[in-house]
């Protein structure tokens, strides 16, 4: 790879066309540049969500996001990578996380930021409580990102 990787885990909001020419400025070897962003819903399956709560293993979780970064450097030709993850309480709303690829083509780029989310949201250590009127729990995971994220898997 031969551009920057940005991984920041962190309570605050963050601004995703900062992010994004934080990591295209000055530089004319980018082609593309896709971004996900994740944004905390009002309501899950007929139910109003107050809030979410998301919990982390601090140190574990950037390194391991980091191991994913260095897959998909691998895989892919990437010019740059940003992972941002807010953990705390987060309001529907508001931003939760944030996947940015940069690549001289598109298709590496896109590829690369599913591949990311899709590792995002089966297994990185995160955990994510939900707030509402009927009382707070833990969100279990759901069949469809496992299934969506062994797509990647090398045989």
């Amino acid at each position: 790879m031969t551009g920057p990787v940005t991984i920041r885990i962190q309570e605050t909001d963050f601004d995703v066309a900062h992010e994004i020419a934080g990591l295209t400025k000055g530089r004319t070897d980018i082609g593309a540049v896709v971004s996900f962003s994740g944004i905390c819903r009002g309501d899950e399956d007929s139910a109003r969500i107050s809030a979410l709560t998301l919990e982390h293993y601090p140190g574990m979780a950037e390194e391991e996001i980091g191991r994913h970064v260095d897959e998909a450097t691998s895989r892919w030709p990437l010019d740059g990578v940003t992972i941002i993850h807010r953990v705390g309480r987060i309001t529907p709303g508001e931003n939760i996380v944030l996947v940015v690829t940069a690549s001289q083509h598109r298709q590496a780029a896109f590829e690369a930021a599913e591949f990311l989310m899709d590792y995002l949201k089966t297994s990185a250590p995160f955990w994510k409580k939900e707030e509402s009127a009927a009382g707070t729990g833990w969100v279990e995971a759901h069949a469809r990102d496992d299934e969506a994220a062994a797509r990647w898997t090398k045989s």
